[in-house]
Parts: C-alpha cells; sequence; structure tokens
C-alpha cells in the first residue's frame, strides 16, 4: 500500500513540477525580452536626443577646421608688425586660441575623429613654423606670401580633417 501512495503522491508531484518549470522558464524569458525591449527603447531615445548635440559637435569642428585653413586664415589674420616671429606667433595664437573655444566638442565625436583633428591643428602651426624659419623669408608679409604658395603645391591639413568629419557624418545617419 505504501508504494501506491508513493505512486498516487507522484503522479500529482511531478505534473506540478513540470509546470512550474515551464512557467518559470516563460517568465523567464518574459522577463528577459522585457529587458531587452526596454533597452532598446532607452537606447533609441538616448540616440534620437543625443544625435542634435553631436551634428552641433561636428558643425563647430567643421567651423574650427575653416578657420584654421591657411588661406582662409593668413587673409582674415593681417601682420600686426613687419616681424615675421611676431606675425608667426599672432597666427599660432589664433589657431591655439580658436581650439580652445572648442575643446569641449572631443566628447561627442569619435575619438579617431578628434586625433584626426588636432593633427591637423598641430600640422598648420608646423607648416607657419617651417615657413618661418627660412632665412629667405625677412618680414611678415613675405611669410605670407611663401605660406599662400606652398598651398597652391598642396592642400591644407585642414582640408583632410574636413573630409573626415564630412564621412563620419554620413555613417550617422546609416
Amino acid at each position: 500500500m505504501d508504494f501506491n501512495k508513493i505512486i498516487e503522491l507522484a503522479s500529482y508531484t511531478l505534473p506540478a513540477l513540470v509546470t512550474g518549470i515551464v512557467a518559470y522558464r516563460f517568465f523567464e524569458l518574459h522577463i528577459k525580452n522585457n529587458d531587452k525591449k526596454r533597452a532598446f527603447l532607452l537606447n533609441k531615445q538616448a540616440h534620437t536626443e543625443s544625435l542634435p548635440i553631436r551634428l552641433q559637435a561636428y558643425e563647430r569642428m567643421t567651423l574650427f577646421l575653416e578657420r584654421i585653413n591657411l588661406t582662409k586664415l593668413l587673409i582674415r589674420v593681417a601682420p600686426i608688425s613687419s616681424a615675421k616671429h611676431d606675425y608667426e606667433n599672432y597666427l599660432i595664437d589664433h589657431i591655439e586660441q580658436e581650439f580652445e573655444h572648442n575643446l569641449t566638442q572631443q566628447i561627442y565625436v569619435s575619438e579617431e575623429c578628434w586625433t584626426i583633428i588636432t593633427t591637423a591643428k598641430n600640422a598648420t602651426i608646423q607648416m607657419i613654423r617651417k615657413a618661418t624659419m627660412s632665412d629667405k623669408i625677412e618680414n611678415a608679409d613675405k611669410l605670407r606670401e611663401v605660406i599662400l604658395n606652398e598651398l597652391l603645391e598642396k592642400q591644407s591639413p585642414s582640408n583632410a580633417a574636413l573630409s573626415f568629419i564630412k564621412n563620419e557624418v554620413a555613417d550617422l545617419w546609416y
């Protein structure tokens, strides 16, 4: 008789255990799916809210690169004296001030983009310094002329960075 009771108990317990395990797995999957859905929606909302800020950062960095483009910089910033070293320092100060004004934008652009922007800035400064070292250049006006002539042969460092920004912004849409 004990054996019959055990079988009867098992016949009630086993289906209850199977039902409990199935219900547990179902709710576990349901909760995981809800968590994934919630995370997706939060990510989508964050992306929607951050996209305008990121685009604004790319716009500001584009403006920065346009402002340090040597052709435009040399036309916009006239020499303050005839000394070539004074003009060199004046141009570099302009570039550094523009850069410092936009430092916070680095948190909105990719690391690679920021590196390319800083490389363009540093290459622009190097072009100015390299031209100033020439003994053939006696004054600020001659320095301007030499740098502008050099830019006829090769492009400004900011142009390559601008191309990278355009490609990165285009990737934001896909």
